[in-house]
């Protein structure tokens, strides 16, 4: 492992933390995208991850506090950037949406039911955020 890769590991570190400590798993190859999306029934939150300020004071927190109030069926996590593979294969099950990273799909039965781009993301108050996720997950938990 080069030096670059190493510090990269190292900064992205809490970032990972972040999410896992919050119930999410991490999907880290793209057989790991596979085979989740090969069993996911039920509503999954797929979080597209990223290293970027919005991830960090936006994203990761507001799915946070979203999946404190409304428990999906499943809560996993790709990293952009750090893991290509994994994040190139989760992006090809929602192909018609363009690659925004962070992001937040919402699938049903493996399904793409919603999806929260970096657009709907950055600039926006974390509250509004999280009310949006929330409202989006309470409407697909409950069908």
């Amino acid at each position: 492992m080069n030096a670059y890769d190493e510090y990269m590991k190292q900064v992205v570190k809490p970032m990972r933390e972040e999410l896992v400590g919050a119930g999410f798993s991490e999907l880290m190859t793209a057989d790991a995208v596979n085979e989740f999306m090969a069993e996911a029934t039920g509503t999954s939150l797929v979080v597209i991850n990223s290293v970027c300020g919005c991830a960090a004071g936006l994203a990761r927190p507001a799915a946070r506090e979203a999946v404190a109030a409304v428990k999906p069926d499943h809560l996993v996590t790709v990293f952009a950037g750090q893991d290509p593979e994994a994040t190139a294969a989760m992006r090809g099950f929602f192909e018609d949406v363009p690659p925004s990273s962070p992001s937040m799909a919402i699938l049903k039965d493996g399904e793409l039911a919603y999806f929260i781009p970096r657009e709907q993301i950055e600039g926006f108050p974390v509250e509004q955020i999280t009310a949006h996720l929330t409202g989006v997950l309470e409407q697909t938990c409950e069908k």
